[in-house]
């Protein structure tokens, strides 16, 4: 079954599942940028509908002065149009963005059924987060213009873009793709090869680990482990990566930065404990932290999020602006 798609057309895209945030996302960015989008979802109406919600929420971000490019919020929905049938919103696309639920068995299903109604240099992108390149392509004869452009969540206020390539990506196919994510205002990088969890949730994991360690071994709270990040790591992170801080850390650079805190690295990565058991009975009680922190309820989740989204448009204009 499709569960939502996403195409471009010259200009245009075609993007697969609309309903979603991550699809509703990236229908923005790509109207953003000039391109004409039409929104596929194989549940009727659905596709439509994902339209209206982009309407209501591009007319808050003209409001607030927010809306990405150069166009009208009403120039930007007029690019936008919506289809309950696939091979109509195929015709015509260069570029598809599927942005269905993480589920291997869907995807590959949905890039077979594409592969057989668009022409063979049209690019077939997948969104997905946690599968690779060579499983989720797995069943697409022609490979080579397959590839992985996984977005942050939220994607119109965060513009990483990973682009991970499937072994047999052609590189043309890598910088097509890397070209139009720049065009639209996301910021691109390139993966050489395919790896689990590619970058960002590499990265990502590290974090979560040593933070749930801290916790757990009774270390640190669940607020301050946060703070720790909120008002510490992540004030740099949001300009300028590890790699650079190291590099300004040091009155000579990187080199001179290991040459003084190199050997004190290795040692604390040394007593790293093993990867947290996340479902164990202790685990437990660092969720409950945190709910005691944010009650799970969707009300209190939604405003949390909400102030997310804010602080995040707030920040992504703080950079645009420096």
């Amino acid at each position: 079954q499709h569960a939502g798609l996403f195409c471009l057309f010259d200009p245009n895209v075609l993007l697969l599942r609309f309903s979603g945030l991550i699809g509703r996302s990236w229908a923005m960015v790509f109207a953003s940028g000039g391109f004409s989008v039409r929104i596929y979802d194989n549940q009727q109406g659905q596709a439509a509908k994902a339209i209206k919600e982009i309407k209501k929420q591009m007319e808050e971000l003209e409001e607030a002065g927010m809306l990405r490019g150069e166009l009208t919020s009403t120039q930007q929905l007029s690019l936008l149009s919506s289809y309950d049938d696939l091979a109509q919103a195929l015709e015509g696309a260069f570029f598809v963005q599927e942005c269905v639920f993480e589920q291997l068995e869907v995807k590959q299903s949905v890039f077979q059924d594409i592969e057989c109604l668009v022409g063979k240099d049209v690019i077939l992108s997948s969104s997905t987060s946690c599968l690779v390149p060579s499983s989720v392509f797995s069943k697409v004869q022609n490979r080579s213009r397959c590839l992985v452009s996984h977005p942050v969540n939220p994607p119109y206020y965060v513009k990483l873009v990973e682009l991970v390539p499937h072994p047999e990506t052609t590189t043309a196919v890598v910088d097509t793709t890397h070209a139009l994510m720049t065009k639209v205002g996301q910021a691109p990088i390139r993966l050489k090869k395919e790896i689990d969890g590619f970058a960002l949730n590499r990265v990502q994991s590290a974090i979560i680990a040593e933070s749930w360690r801290l916790v757990q071994d009774g270390i640190i709270s669940v607020k301050d482990v946060d703070l720790v990040m909120s008002e510490g790591l992540g004030m740099r992170y949001a300009f300028i990566g590890p790699m650079e801080t190291m590099h300004l850390n040091a009155p000579e650079g990187l080199g001179d930065y290991m040459k003084r805190y190199g050997e004190g690295v290795t040692r604390v990565l040394n007593s790293f404990g093993p990867v947290p058991d996340f479902f164990s009975k202790g685990a437990k009680s660092i969720i409950n932290e945190m709910c005691e922190l944010i009650p799970s309820d969707p009300q209190h989740l939604s405003a949390r999020r909400e102030r997310r989204d804010q602080l995040l448009m707030g920040l992504a204009k703080l950079k645009k602006d420096h």
